[in-house]
């Protein structure tokens, strides 16, 4: 990789190689979850997006302000409505969305299905020595009041949970931390989500972009340059 000398410019060109490594699983799995979720009678949603949250924490519903800033209320609203009534998920009365019996069984199911596709997708690499420097990386990050990243982290990882999975769910939980910086930086700007989402390339998104990227570098910085380099390389691999 090239050398990057400030953690700006290596968060900046980390983040679309975490994305496609994350994404090439879940292409990998996308078969056996629909066939998963289908047999199973459960609605993928939030389960799926927040498998590495849900078994440990409860969920407050405002917390998906935070956690889906780019979808409108009423989806929000409709997404947890079809967990409710496939009992998925309960609500306390309170504004707490806990995980059921039946939605931890799906996730754990779900799990192993990650697990195969993993050990498919990356079957010439070993992740075991990535997902120790995504966790690395993932405990100095900045867990920002309100947002996304303090709502999923720590990830959820039972005992015996295998190497491609660890580094799965840790580059899922990194993603959520730059989307964090991301909002962070364009509300610095003024701008509202659905600005962000129609602004065109220009002085202010490349300046939105950057301060994003200042943000997004900082947890990198518990790494040593050696290791960052290890990182990206490693995950480079992966996609």
């Amino acid at each position: 990789m090239p050398k990057y000398q400030a953690l700006s410019e290596y968060a900046a060109a980390i983040a679309p190689v975490i994305n496609a490594a994350h994404v090439n699983v879940l292409a990998a799995a996308h078969r056996a979850a629909t066939e998963l979720a289908e047999t199973s009678g459960v609605t993928p949603g939030l389960l799926s997006d927040l498998r590495f949250a849900l078994p440990l924490r409860p969920l407050p519903r405002s917390g998906l302000a935070a956690i889906r800033r780019y979808h409108d209320e009423a989806a929000r609203a409709a997404d947890v409505l079809a967990h409710l009534r496939e009992g998925t998920l309960t609500d306390d009365g309170d504004g707490l969305l806990r995980l059921t019996d039946r939605g931890l069984a799906y996730v754990h199911r779900l799990y192993d299905v990650h697990a195969a596709a993993a050990a498919r997708a990356w079957a010439a690499h070993d992740p075991a020595p990535l997902a120790g420097l995504a966790a690395r990386v993932l405990a100095h990050a900045e867990r920002v009041p309100g947002g996304a990243l303090e709502l999923v982290a720590p990830p959820y990882e039972p005992a015996g949970t295998p190497p491609g999975v660890l580094l799965l769910n840790r580059l899922a939980a990194l993603r959520y931390h730059r989307a964090d910086a991301h909002a962070a930086a364009w509300r610095a700007a003024g701008l509202s989500a659905a600005e962000i989402v129609g602004l065109r390339d220009g002085p202010l998104r490349a300046g939105v972009e950057l301060e994003t990227n200042e943000r997004a570098g900082a947890p990198y910085g518990a790494l040593s340059a050696g290791e960052r380099e290890t990182l990206y390389d490693g995950l480079l691999k992966l996609v």
